[in-house]
C-alpha cells in the first residue's frame, strides 16, 4: 500500500508543479514571455552564427508559441491531478484495476516530458540555439525537469502487487 500511495502523491506533486507554474506564467505573462520572444528571435547570440536564419520575430508567433507552453503545462498538471485522483480512488483495488488507472497520470507526466524535452531541449535550445545566449538559457533547467517528470514516470509505471486483507503486498 506504502507504495501506491507514494505514486499517488509523486503524480500529485507533479500536478501541482505544473499548475503552479502554467498559473504563474498567466498571472505574470510578462516575464517569460520575454524568455520565449528572446529566444525564437534569436536576439541574444551571435548576429553573425550561420543559423541565426531560423529567427522568428513576429509577436504574434511569440504569443502563439507562449500560449501552447502555458496551456501543455495547465494540460499536463490537470491530467496528472485526475490521475492521481483516479489512482487514489483505486488504491485498495486489486493490482490489475490500479495498473489501468494509471493512463492520465501517465499521460500528464508524458506531456511534461515532451514539453521539456522537445520545446526546450530540442526546439529552444538546438534549433533557436538557445545554449549560446548567456541569458534566457533555460537548458539547465529543463534538463532537472525532465529528470523529476522522468524518474516519476519510471516509478509510476513500475509493476504492481496484489494487497493481503491488510493492505500490504503478497
Amino acid at each position: 500500500m506504502i507504495q501506491r500511495l507514494a505514486k499517488i502523491l509523486l503524480v500529485l506533486l507533479m500536478a501541482i508543479y505544473l499548475l503552479l507554474v502554467g498559473i504563474d506564467n498567466l498571472l505574470d505573462y510578462g516575464s517569460n514571455f520575454a524568455f520565449v520572444q528572446h529566444v525564437m528571435s534569436m536576439d541574444l547570440i551571435a548576429p553573425d552564427n550561420p543559423l541565426i536564419g531560423r529567427a522568428i520575430t513576429n509577436p504574434t508567433a511569440h504569443h502563439v508559441v507562449y500560449a501552447l507552453i502555458i496551456a501543455a503545462e495547465i494540460g499536463a498538471g490537470l491530467l496528472c491531478v485526475v490521475g492521481a485522483l483516479r489512482l487514489f480512488a483505486a488504491r485498495h483495488a486489486p493490482a490489475a484495476r490500479f495498473a489501468a488507472r494509471k493512463a492520465l497520470a501517465v499521460a500528464g507526466l508524458m506531456l511534461a516530458i515532451a514539453l521539456y524535452f522537445c520545446g526546450f531541449m530540442t526546439i529552444a535550445a538546438e534549433w533557436f540555439q538557445m545554449w549560446q545566449a548567456s541569458s534566457f538559457n533555460g537548458q539547465q533547467a529543463a534538463f532537472r525537469l525532465i529528470v523529476c517528470f522522468g524518474i516519476a514516470l519510471i516509478f509510476l509505471c513500475l509493476p504492481e502487487h496484489e494487497l493481503d486483507e491488510t493492505g500490504r503486498p503478497r
